[in-house]
């Protein structure tokens, strides 16, 4: 690595022409490691808050943890790859707690000693098969917990199903009755969602509690985006939420005057700025009975915390390496352009600083009544992979005042327990899986010494930290709402309304000399297992003729014309034989009817081709 480094751009391309052959072996390097992986020595922080022990002796079989105990009490077997651990201190690997997980950002997570994630944001159909590839060891990233789709009552959200792309796991899908909501519920559970999650507090609370109730039968989690208008921290507490994503709801909870924030849908801290101690101490009350979890990710209270420049060089730093050439400039630049300076008014800065400040106090009152505050870090939209849990647990201890071991706690035992997973996660006890980060200093003395890593281990096997220009993933447009199964509906709208050739008006006989641009609406199916068939695609959309070309990633592809809005195409076998990410364009021919749309393309479907386990 350090030779391709030196060797700047040079080492960069070759590296890209090398990837399809370094890659697998890598993979087979990966999977050759020792059966057996022993962790001798070092001080162990098991994640359940309890005296650290010295002189740990771990032993690791396969994926999992088979025996915790001390120097001398056990011998590592025959043949174990032994990490000598001497000094050094072992924690469980840590979870972010709420992210928005884009394919991109895998590597970072797991340099940084971020072994799981939980996806908030969604995933939908493609998102669950990125999560199976993670999860199974086929694409390298962070152990990934999905919501698959959500539940929401904002008309926004009407928007998209109208959009023809609405699928049976479409983010944000609207219910307004509690059958509505139970349905929906049904649907994300049999999809194989990890946890359910409501958008907003819009709908009425009937519905929202009817949502609960059937993650709960299930055995699943409910996170909770309380934002009103209909239900805020409490309400959703009540009706059974198990985690309140970025605090929501909660200020306004704790109002002395809710009925001055009445409407407020936002995700701030402002509602903070005249909590009521009373009604504060209460919430705190019902959150510690009900054991609801806060994820409040105050990284995210932009300019707010006081160590805000240091983030930013951090961040600069970090995103300056030219092995992270693959991560999108743009999303950089969105994770930059937080730390713009805000130019507020000075009675507006310190109001939110009260708010803040405030803010901070609820949630530290919180853990030392016994509640759990969550580790999390909006990565994705609002910070950096990996490095933006640091940083948010560094707030939570330098500011908020929580000890080193609880925020610790908040980042392994406490996000495992409200994902219902600590049976397998969480904490470094025999059974479970083998997620370790191993960092040469004390973090309970400093928990900035958490970045001080030495070796991070994911479900039993030591990770390659370094960053690789060439890291790709077969789910390569996958973010946090999916993949776009077709891009560019509205530039397809403005097409349909300016250019539809309507056959049955009859417009002339046959097809015109001069053909008008296509525009793809929906392609079935849209994913695929590597090894299938030969298969059949179906493209539907409007503007297609018997002289209309079919391209599969640039190459075109046997097309039959069976309407002017339904192609049926011919998709070969040897195309399906890897998993792999297919644009699908439609062409027609010249002379244009309509050269102000561009080259008659039309505009970019995709078709996912999966793995096969």
């Amino acid at each position: 690595m350090r030779i391709l480094e030196e060797s700047g751009y040079y080492a960069l391309g070759f590296s890209l022409v090398l990837c399809f052959w370094i890659l697998p072996i890598c993979a087979a390097a990966q999977a050759q490691q020792p059966a057996i992986l022993v962790i001798e020595g070092g001080t162990l922080i098991d994640g359940n808050g309890g005296t650290p022990v010295p002189d740990a002796l771990i032993i690791i079989r396969g994926n999992k943890i088979e025996t915790v105990s001390r120097k001398g009490q056990a011998s590592p077997p025959a043949g174990a790859q032994v990490l000598r651990a001497d000094g050094k201190f072992i924690i469980p690997g840590l979870i972010d707690a709420h992210c928005h997980y884009y394919w991109f950002m895998g590597e970072l997570y797991l340099a940084h000693g971020v072994t799981s994630i939980v996806e908030v944001g969604g995933g939908e159909e493609l998102g669950i098969a990125q999560r199976e590839a993670i999860n199974r060891g086929k694409v390298k990233g962070a152990r990934t917990f999905i919501a698959v789709g959500s539940g929401s009552g904002r008309t926004s959200a009407e928007q998209r199903l109208t959009t023809g792309l609405e699928t049976p796991l479409s983010l944000r899908q609207v219910f307004r009755t509690p059958e509505q909501a139970r349905e929906m519920a049904k649907r994300f559970i049999a999809a194989g969602a990890d946890m359910l999650k409501v958008h907003d507090g819009v709908a009425p609370l009937e519905v929202n509690r009817a949502f609960f109730e059937e993650a709960h039968k299930a055995g699943l989690p409910v996170v909770s985006r309380s934002v009103g208008t209909n239900m805020y921290a409490r309400e959703a507490i009540l009706a059974g939420a198990d985690m309140l994503e970025h605090a929501a709801g909660i200020g306004i909870s704790v109002a002395k005057d809710p009925a001055k924030w009445k409407g407020y849908i936002g995700l701030d801290l402002d509602p903070f700025v005249d909590m009521d101690e009373a009604k504060a101490a209460e919430l705190i009350q019902l959150m510690v009975q009900r054991k609801v979890a806060s994820e409040p990710d105050f990284y995210n209270k932009k300019g707010l915390p006081k160590d805000w420049a240091r983030f930013e060089a951090e961040d600069r730093k970090l995103f300056s390496n030219p092995a992270l050439a693959y991560y999108p400039q743009e999303r950089i630049e969105n994770i930059l352009m937080n730390y713009r300076p805000r130019n507020l008014e000075r009675s507006v800065w310190e109001r939110k600083q009260k708010a803040y400040q405030n803010g901070l106090r609820f949630h530290r009152q919180l853990v030392q009544a016994g509640g759990k505050v969550l580790v999390g870090s909006d990565a994705g939209s609002n910070s950096t992979p990996g490095l933006g849990v640091h940083h948010e647990m560094e707030i939570l201890v330098e500011e908020a005042g929580f000890t080193p071991m609880q925020v610790i706690q908040g980042a392994t035992r406490w996000p495992a327990e409200t994902l219902r997973i600590l049976d397998r996660l969480g904490t470094i006890e025999a059974g479970k899986l083998a997620d370790l980060v191993i960092v040469n200093q004390d973090p309970l003395q400093n928990i900035r010494n958490l970045q001080k890593i030495e070796w991070v281990i994911q479900d039993g096997r030591i990770v390659d930290r370094t960053y690789n220009p060439w890291f790709t993933s077969p789910f390569s447009a996958m973010g946090p709402v999916g993949a776009p199964i077709v891009e560019g509906l509205a530039w397809v709208v403005a097409l349909k309304q300016t250019t539809l050739y309507r056959e049955e008006a009859g417009e002339g006989e046959g097809e015109p000399a001069r053909l008008p641009p296509p525009g793809v609406e929906s392609i079935s199916p849209i994913m695929v297992t590597e090894g299938n068939p030969t298969l059949t695609l179906t493209i539907k959309g409007f503007n297609f003729f018997s002289r209309s070309l079919v391209y599969l990633d640039g190459e075109p592809v046997p097309a039959r014309r069976v309407s002017g809005t339904e192609l049926q195409v011919t998709v070969d076998s040897s195309f399906l034989r890897r998993a792999h990410r297919y644009s699908i364009v439609v062409k027609n021919p010249g002379p244009r009817a309509n050269p102000e749309w561009g080259d008659n393309s039309s505009n970019k479907a995709y078709l996912q081709v999966d793995f096969r386990y």
